[in-house]
C-alpha cells in the first residue's frame, strides 16, 4: 500500500507536490516505479517533492538567470592593469570563468546535492579590480583569493562555520531570506534598466527621467507579466517558458528595429545592457584556459607587507564568508529544504564545498568562485536538488565552447526572473517576530541594507550588529549565543577597515 500526501507549494509555481511512502513491503509494480532509483535515491528526487523534468527544468531556468556572468566577468576583470602593468584577456577571463563555475556547479551538486549553482561572486571581482591590483600584480591577487578559499575550508571542516550559522536566531534566518528576496529583484530592476541611478536627487529613478522609454526595459516588463500570469495558474515550467518567449521577442524586435548597445556613442542610452539579441554568425568556438594556474600565493605579503596583505584577505574572507552563509540560508528557505531547526540537508559538504569554490576561482584567475543567488530562479522553477547544479554547471561548461550563444539571452529577459523569485521569497517575512522590538529593528535594517548598498555581507552584519547592541544595551545579553558578540565584533571590524588599514599602514 502506498500512502499520498499533498502538500502546498511553498513557492506557488507549481502544482502541490505529492509525497509517496511506501508502508508495507515493495510488490513487483512499486519496485519498478522504485528504480526510477539510482539517480532518484543519490538525490532525493521524490522525497524532496521534486521530478527529473523539474530538476533539468529549473537548472536551465537558474543558467538563463545566471549566464550573464560569462560575459560580465571578462568586462570586470578584463583589460585593467595591475601594479606591473599587466592586463587579463577579457576572452581568457571569459573561458575560466566558464570553466571554474561550470566544475563547481557540478562539483557541488554531486556532493552537497542542493540546487544552488556556482559563479564568480560579483562583489568579490569588483574588489579584486578596483581596490587589489591597484597594489600587486593579477597573480599575487588570485593568490590571495586561493588562500582566502582555503580559510573557509578551514572554517568549514572545523564545524566554526556551521556553529555560526547556528548562533543565527530563527527571525534573523527569515530575515536574512527576505532581504535576499528584495535584493535578487533590487538586481533585476537595475540590470532590466528598470531602475536607473539620477544625477542628482534621489539615489534611484523610474526608467530614464521616470519613464521607461527603453524597449529593453519594456519587454523585461512584458516578460515578467506574462511569467507572473504563468506562475498565478499554476502552469509548469512557467518561467522558462516566458524566458523563451522573451529572448525570441528580443531576437525579433532587434532584428525588425536595431538598437544596439546602449554603451554605444550613438545610442542616447537607449539600448541592451550587456549583449545584443542577435544570432551569431558562428556558434562553436575553441576555448583557451591557459589562465589556469596562474597564481602567485604568497606574493602579496612580500610586495605590500604582510599587515596590508591580511587587511585585504580579511576583507575578501569576510565577504566571501557571510554572502554565502545568507546565500544558501535564503536559498534553503526559498526551496523549503529547512528542518525546524533552520538547517538544510548536507550542509557541512556544502559549506566545505563552498570554500573550494574560492580555492578554483583562484586557480583558475576568474576571482571567487561562490553560490549564486540567482539560482532562486531556478528553485522558483521547482528545483529543489543537486540534479539541477549539476544541469546548470555541464551548461556554463558548455558556454566556454558555444561563446557566441551565450549573448543570445539579454540580461534584461534573465532578470525577470530574479524579480519574480524575490517576489516568492517576500512571504518568509510572515516568520520574523515583529512584536518583539529586539528582533524587529535588525530584521528590518538587515532586509533595508542589503539590496540598498548591494551586498549581501554587508545586510547580514547591519543586522548582526543591531541585533547584538540592542540586546546587551536593552538588558537581554544573555538571550544573544556567545558566537554573536565575536561575530558582531568582526563586523565592526570589517566596517572601519578602511581608517584601520590607514591607521596600521
Amino acid at each position: 500500500m502506498i500512502e499520498i500526501s499533498l502538500s502546498a507549494n511553498s513557492q506557488g509555481g507549481g502544482p502541490c507536490p505529492i509525497h509517496l511512502r511506501n508502508i508495507t513491503p515493495v510488490t513487483s509494480t512499486a519496485k519498478t516505479a522504485g528504480n526510477l532509483s539510482a539517480l532518484d535515491k543519490f538525490f532525493e528526487i521524490t522525497k524532496r517533492g521534486s521530478t527529473v523534468g523539474k530538476e533539468i527544468r529549473g537548472g536551465v531556468v537558474t543558467f538563463f538567470a545566471m549566464a550573464y556572468i560569462v560575459v560580465l566577468n571578462p568586462i570586470i576583470l578584463g583589460g585593467k592593469e595591475d601594479i606591473a602593468g599587466q592586463i587579463l584577456d577579457p576572452a581568457l577571463v571569459g573561458a575560466a570563468t566558464s570553466l571554474a563555475a561550470g566544475f563547481m556547479s557540478i562539483l557541488f551538486g554531486v556532493i552537497a546535492r542542493l540546487p544552488f549553482a556556482f559563479a564568480a561572486g560579483l562583489g568579490m571581482n569588483s574588489f579584486l579590480a578596483v581596490n587589489v591590483v591597484g597594489l600587486v600584480t593579477w597573480q599575487e591577487a588570485m593568490g590571495i583569493v586561493v588562500i582566502n578559499g582555503l580559510v573557509i575550508c578551514l572554517l568549514g571542516a572545523t564545524g566554526a562555520r556551521l556553529a555560526i550559522y547556528r548562533a543565527v536566531p530563527a527571525s534573523l534566518k527569515a530575515a536574512i531570506s527576505v532581504a535576499i528576496g528584495f535584493f535578487i529583484a533590487f538586481i533585476g530592476f537595475v540590470n532590466a534598466g528598470f531602475v536607473t541611478r539620477t544625477p542628482g536627487g534621489p539615489p534611484v529613478q523610474l526608467g530614464t527621467d521616470g519613464s521607461i522609454v527603453s524597449p529593453p526595459t519594456v519587454i523585461f516588463v512584458l516578460t515578467l507579466i506574462l511569467a507572473g500570469v504563468l506562475v498565478a495558474r499554476r502552469v509548469n515550467g512557467a518561467i522558462l517558458i516566458a524566458l523563451v518567449i522573451g529572448t525570441i521577442a528580443s531576437i525579433i524586435f532587434e532584428a525588425i528595429s536595431p538598437i544596439g548597445s546602449k554603451y554605444a556613442p550613438e545610442s542616447n542610452g537607449i539600448g541592451w545592457e550587456s549583449s545584443v539579441p542577435t544570432l551569431p554568425e558562428a556558434i562553436v568556438t575553441l576555448p583557451d584556459f591557459s589562465l589556469v594556474g596562474q597564481v602567485d600565493v604568497f606574493g602579496s605579503f612580500a610586495r605590500v607587507g604582510i599587515i596590508s596583505a591580511l587587511m585585504l584577505l580579511f576583507t575578501l574572507v569576510f565577504t566571501n564568508f557571510f554572502d554565502a552563509i545568507g546565500t544558501m540560508n535564503g536559498l534553503s528557505k526559498g526551496a523549503s529544504l529547512q528542518d525546524q531547526a533552520g538547517e538544510f540537508p548536507r550542509i557541512k559538504s556544502a559549506f566545505l564545498v563552498e570554500g573550494v569554490g574560492a580555492v578554483v576561482g583562484g586557480a583558475t584567475s576568474s576571482s571567487s568562485t561562490t553560490v549564486f543567488v540567482e539560482s532562486a530562479a531556478g528553485i522558483g522553477e521547482g528545483a529543489r536538488t543537486g540534479l539541477a547544479s549539476i544541469t546548470t554547471g555541464a551548461l556554463l561548461f558548455l558556454t566556454a565552447f558555444f561563446t557566441p550563444l551565450t549573448a543570445l539571452v539579454p540580461i534584461e529577459i534573465g532578470s525577470a526572473a530574479l524579480v519574480l523569485v524575490g517576489t516568492m521569497m517576500m512571504s518568509q517575512v510572515t516568520e520574523i517576530e515583529w512584536s518583539d522590538f529586539y528582533v524587529a529593528l535588525p530584521a528590518f535594517l538587515t532586509i533595508a541594507a542589503m539590496p540598498l548598498t548591494y551586498s549581501i555581507a554587508n545586510g547580514i552584519g547591519v543586522g548582526f550588529v543591531s541585533y547584538v547592541l540592542i540586546n546587551l544595551f536593552g538588558g537581554r545579553a544573555k538571550r544573544v549565543h556567545p558566537i554573536l558578540f565575536i561575530v558582531a565584533a568582526g563586523f565592526i571590524l570589517f566596517f572601519t577597515r578602511g581608517p584601520l588599514e590607514s591607521l596600521l599602514s
